[in-house]
């Protein structure tokens, strides 16, 4: 059996869209539906975006607290500092003034939930795309991230301070 072209072609674009709108569709908000891929994750809302994706939202900060600090930098020496550095690129980006550029609850969810935020937050995959070594979860104390939380604080204080 031949097929002809004229005939084949109308089938073969009517197959082809048939197929192609299967896949996604519209949200009722008329954004992009379907399901998350590696390449385009599931879109992340406001707050995850600007707070990362974790369990801590809304931090207050305080005065900086130099007992937790002192902590966070043990936290910090056994834990981050193999891949990170404050003022120089390492294995992972330098840390000395993420707390000027992150919320202190994006840092805090870095921190404890690294493995999601670098499956779906943008920012981070294309830190991710940089850098090439995702961030692996070594924290999932919160009380032990506040404290790396609170020696990055007092680190970038003392930078700023000239010293």
């Amino acid at each position: 059996m031949q097929i002809h072209a004229p005939t084949a072609l109308p089938a073969l674009a009517f197959l082809s869209a048939a197929l192609l709108s299967g896949c996604g569709g519209e949200t009722a908000d008329g954004t992009a539906g379907g399901a998350a891929t590696p390449d385009a994750p599931a879109e992340l809302s406001a707050v995850e975006l600007e707070q990362g994706i974790g369990p801590i939202r809304d931090m207050e900060l305080a005065a900086i607290d130099p007992t937790l600090a002192d902590q966070g930098e043990e936290a910090f020496i056994t834990k981050c500092s193999a891949c990170h550095k404050m003022d120089e690129r390492y294995v992972g980006p330098p840390l000395g003034d993420v707390v000027e550029r992150r919320r202190p609850e994006f840092v805090m969810n870095m921190i404890l939930n690294a493995t999601e935020m670098v499956e779906r937050h943008p920012e981070i995959r294309a830190m991710l795309a940089e850098y090439f070594t995702p961030m692996t979860n070594q924290v999932t104390d919160p009380d032990e991230a506040r404290a790396i939380l609170e020696y990055l604080r007092e680190a970038q204080a003392e930078a700023n301070q000239g010293g």
